[in-house]
């Protein structure tokens, strides 16, 4: 039996970042920058506005008030698009929009609010300073200075940025493709009502799902049979399109474990019992010429996607050029008592909440954490209910109420009731 660690190692070691592509600026959406990128022009590229108002000599109206107001002509609108040069003369004013160009001379903008909104002639009735209301060009980038850096991840504000700076291109770590394989002779499509022992194809599914959610692009290849020749024809076919294959069941000690039974004549895989609950039956090899990742998890579902959290995702981030763990581990106060198996590291479907207050005396406020419900490798309830997994080291047995536990949060986490 090996360590959950050494595994993992094993998985990190072995995974590697996919080479780049280029792709359009949406298309990149949710993928890594693999090149630093510098601006092609300046943010903003000329002085603007940046109210609606007036633009100003900022001298001219330097002892405005509502008392004295100053009153000058108008000489003329300038408004956001404007592409004509203009220049303000000393005494006067000109109209002007959020965004539109600054004309040359005039150093301030008096807010249409501090004004009686003349169009020919207009009061103002307060001061401004020079720079007052003045977005100068370059001010947010310069020209030629490095906006993003390898290893962004691409969200939409990252990507209004590089679209401003004039890139419509972006060499990217793309998002992996990864195949699905659910194998039994049990199982039937999500949707069907199951006869005698007949299971639903939940986790073909729940894998799925949690590889989309993950921000790679999942190819779902569900209820493939126990069987030999159909297993290898079908990991044959879908390696064609994979960076990664993620089967689940066939990998434990029985007498129809197909996946193990192919993959160890295919594939340079090692299948080992992890000390871990759930979870105990994995593998993990590469496929083909081109080295596919292949992760073999455990037929039960709550084994499954414990399974993916811990040593799948981690390298799917990997092979996106992200980083291996995205959200740190949160430190909780057990609000429930629970055992743990000795020797093995325990993953607990548990709710973690925000808490406001201690638990008991002496405690500091911060998160709470609870026994979402069955514990089992088949109970998909608790796991469904479940926000966290709390991580129980391998050496304790025991966890008592008010003890302190590290949870791998799965979804948000709300405020304690």
């Amino acid at each position: 039996m090996i360590t959950v660690q050494e595994h993992l190692s094993r998985i990190v070691a072995t995974v590697q970042r996919l080479p780049p592509i280029g792709l359009d600026l949406l298309d990149a959406q949710g993928c890594v920058l693999a090149r630093d990128v510098t601006s092609q022009v300046a943010l903003p590229g000329f002085r603007n506005s940046a109210m609606d108002g007036y633009a100003v000599y900022a001298a001219d109206v330097a002892g405005a008030s509502v008392t004295a107001p100053v009153s000058l002509p108008v000489a003329g609108d300038i408004a956001a698009g404007n592409t004509e040069a203009l220049r303000l003369a000393p005494g006067q004013s000109m109209r002007i929009m959020t965004g539109a160009p600054m004309p040359d001379g005039a150093d301030a903008v008096a807010p249409v609010e501090d004004t009686d909104g003349g169009l020919s002639r207009v009061t103002i009735s307060a001061r401004v300073h020079a720079g007052t209301h003045v977005r100068e060009a370059g001010e947010d980038v310069a020209a030629g200075s490095l906006v993003m850096t390898d290893g962004t991840r691409l969200e939409p504000r990252q990507i209004a940025l590089l679209a401003a700076v004039g890139t419509g291109e972006v060499r990217v770590t793309p998002r992996p493709r990864v195949v699905v394989i659910s194998t039994g002779d049990e199982l039937i499509e999500p949707g069907t009502r199951p006869g005698f022992g007949q299971v639903v194809d939940s986790n073909g599914l729940m894998l799925t799902a949690a590889v989309r959610a993950l921000g790679c692009i999942p190819v779902r290849v569900g209820c493939v049979r126990d069987d030999a020749a159909t297993f290898r024809s079908t990991i044959e076919t879908q390696i064609r399109q994979a960076d990664a294959v993620i089967t689940t069941g066939g990998v434990s000690m029985g007498a129809y474990d197909t996946v193990k039974e192919v993959l160890s004549s295919v594939a340079a895989m090692r299948f080992d019992k992890v000390a871990m609950q759930p979870g105990m039956p994995q593998g993990f090899g590469v496929l083909g010429e081109h080295q596919i990742p292949v992760f073999t998890l455990p037929g039960n579902p709550v084994s499954a996607m414990v399974s993916f959290e811990v040593f799948v995702a981690p390298a799917l981030r990997l092979m996106a050029g992200r980083p291996q763990r995205e959200t740190p581990l949160v430190t909780a106060v057990a609000a429930d008592a629970w055992t743990a198996p000795a020797g093995k590291v325990q993953f607990a479907r548990v709710v973690l909440s925000r808490n406001g207050s201690a638990v008991r005396a002496g405690d500091q406020p911060g998160h709470t954490v609870s026994i979402a419900g069955l514990q089992g490798s088949h109970a998909l309830g608790s796991l469904a209910r479940a926000n966290a997994l709390a991580v129980i080291p391998a050496e304790v047995t025991s966890v008592r109420v008010g003890d302190q536990v590290s949870c791998h949060p799965l979804g948000p986490i709300p405020e304690a009731p």
